[in-house]
């Protein structure tokens, strides 16, 4: 079938409507529905077809579960990322990582110099923003960070994906930086490297920290032309 206006249409209407959901309802989706969109990730693409990916899906008590688990493990241990973490954002880097986070702490009454709350809002990424699913995504060792790349274009298609079923979305490097926590719970191998996680559901449109929508920079910043 030849591809029309009208494809990608959607496609940008998908893309610009996505956003992060930090707050979800406490309803499951249903499985059939959670099948749907893991259906459509299987069409990522992926350095010679690899498909590096493997996820693990939470619902239900196993969510619950992981949670409290999850919270009582990161009070007693530092956290180990498989893939390093930036060292630094510096520069305009570091301008959107902070406009990113004045947003957030801005939509939820959090003043510059609460500490307090600073850290309670940075617990929410271990309580899943009350989402009733979590994925946890992991690549092959012996990949690198090529694998790692192919999981990220696993996760934007997730992601569109989740928009377009009317779901809500968090993806979670967060998640990544107690990456041993996660291989013991769920019984993985030494040889399978947590990417990333991803908290997802219905989204709760009227709470607060879910009104604000970050800025994307323009494409003269982004793309050099070359054409002599």
């Amino acid at each position: 079938m030849a591809p029309t206006a009208t494809d990608f249409a959607t496609l940008q209407r998908l893309a610009d409507e996505r956003w992060t959901c930090r707050q979800f309802r406490p309803e499951q989706v249903e499985r059939a529905t959670i099948e749907q969109l893991l259906s459509l990730t299987r069409r990522t693409p992926s350095w010679c077809n690899t498909q590096p990916w493997q996820v693990v899906v939470t619902e239900g008590e196993g969510t619950v579960r992981l949670r409290k688990e999850l919270l009582t493990y990161i009070q007693s241990h530092g956290t180990a990322p498989d893939f390093e973490f930036p060292g630094e954002y510096a520069g305009v880097y570091k301008d959107r990582r902070r406009e990113c986070g004045f947003q957030l702490y801005d939509s939820v009454g959090i003043v510059k110099g609460d500490h307090e709350n600073t850290m309670r809002q940075m617990v929410r990424n271990f309580e899943f923003f009350d989402a009733p699913h979590v994925a946890v995504v992991t690549s092959e060792a012996d990949l690198g960070v090529y694998g790692a790349v192919d999981c990220g274009l696993w996760l934007e298609n997730f992601l569109l994906g989740a928009q377009a079923l009317g779901l809500g979305a968090a993806p979670q490097a967060a998640l990544a930086s107690y990456s041993p926590f996660f291989r013991e719970y769920f019984g993985l191998p030494d040889h399978r490297k947590v990417v990333f996680g991803v908290s997802f559901g219905y989204p709760d449109p009227e709470h607060p920290v879910n009104t604000f929508r970050t800025t994307r920079a323009p494409l003269d910043d982004q793309v050099t032309w070359h054409t002599a």
